[in-house]
């Protein structure tokens, strides 16, 4: 099986500035730290927004540096148009966090009274799902990645967040988080 790329190119084709920059991956960044507080809507950073075309096949990835209240937690969620198809997943801590035991457990994508350590399920597209916070003075980091198949629809896919339980205190993400696709087929 070949390798999918895109576009595919024909001898003698002319190559265009708009041809070669289709060839690249697209990269957003968080230029500015965005916090949230007692608000539980999952809405787009306005940081993290990138456009997909219509009929593409996309390979998406991004870095997330986080922090928020222990009670708040933080819902993610990647949207994108209608009709387009395909999942996520994301490394990063999960819910009910908490230290270990004496006689600790491995437990495979199952939560209990201890927690998860991280979370690693795959999540349909405009899904959320939530991952821990260890309070305001503490960040955190999820690393983001997934296909992306795209419908007749063209538009933009973002990443979207919230706090998982309404808090006072603040969740935000900071500076320098990213975003990046990269068009297969």
């Amino acid at each position: 099986m070949a390798a999918e790329a895109y576009p595919s190119l024909a001898g003698g084709q002319r190559l265009t500035g708009t041809l070669l920059r289709s060839m690249q991956p697209q990269t957003v960044r968080k230029t500015a730290d965005t916090a949230r507080a007692a608000t539980t809507a999952i809405v787009a950073d306005e940081h993290l927004i990138l456009p997909v075309e219509a009929g593409g096949v996309y390979i998406a990835e991004g870095w997330i540096k986080y922090s928020g209240a222990t009670a708040a937690d933080i819902g993610i969620q990647w949207t994108v148009p209608s009709g387009a198809v395909g999942e996520w997943a994301s490394h990063g801590v999960g819910t009910t966090v908490i230290g270990s035991s004496i006689a600790p457990a491995l437990l495979v994508d199952t939560q209990d009274a201890r927690g998860y350590m991280i979370r690693t399920e795959p999540n349909e597209l405009g899904v959320a799902r939530t991952y821990g916070c260890l309070g305001a003075a503490a960040t955190l980091t999820l690393f983001m990645y997934g296909t992306i198949r795209m419908g007749s629809t063209a538009g933009n896919f973002s990443v979207d967040w919230a706090q998982s339980a309404s808090n006072a205190t603040a969740t935000t993400l900071y500076t320098d988080s990213w975003l990046r696709v990269q068009r297969v087929a």
